[in-house]
């Protein structure tokens, strides 16, 4: 394992990196120090789908980014490791995941909405 810190947008994380092992998915990043000015948060994006219709489990962004395209929808059956969304984070494009099989209760984000590691994009029942 190597351990770097990286600097983005004035944010600096300490990362982590497993030689030859790959998941899929990206391992979250804490900030090592908060920044001199934090960046605005974007606004909240409203619920795709009715109040007291979420799931239980929830879909959640493991790196910043925004929203490249929306592969699954409301009442889909899904496997484990079924691509629910696919995020662009520098130019890479980045599928999260069904962490497990489940139908989806809620869509939480929309193409083009930026996100933050950690934030909601679906929820599955």
């Amino acid at each position: 394992m190597k351990n770097y810190t990286i600097t983005v947008n004035g944010n600096v994380y300490d990362v982590v990196v497993e030689e030859g092992a790959s998941t899929g998915a990206p391992a979250p990043v804490a900030p090592k120090a908060a920044p001199k000015a934090a960046p605005k948060a974007a606004p909240a994006a409203a619920p795709k789908a009715a109040a007291g219709a979420a799931g239980s489990v929830r879909v959640e962004a493991g790196a910043a980014g925004k929203v490249f395209k929306v592969e699954a929808s409301v009442g889909q059956a899904l496997k484990a490791g079924d691509t629910v969304v696919i995020l662009e984070a520098m130019k890479m494009e980045i599928p999260v995941v069904a962490p497990q099989d489940g139908t989806v209760a809620s869509i939480d984000v929309a193409v083009g909405d930026p996100v933050e590691a950690g934030a909601l994009l679906a929820t599955l029942n």
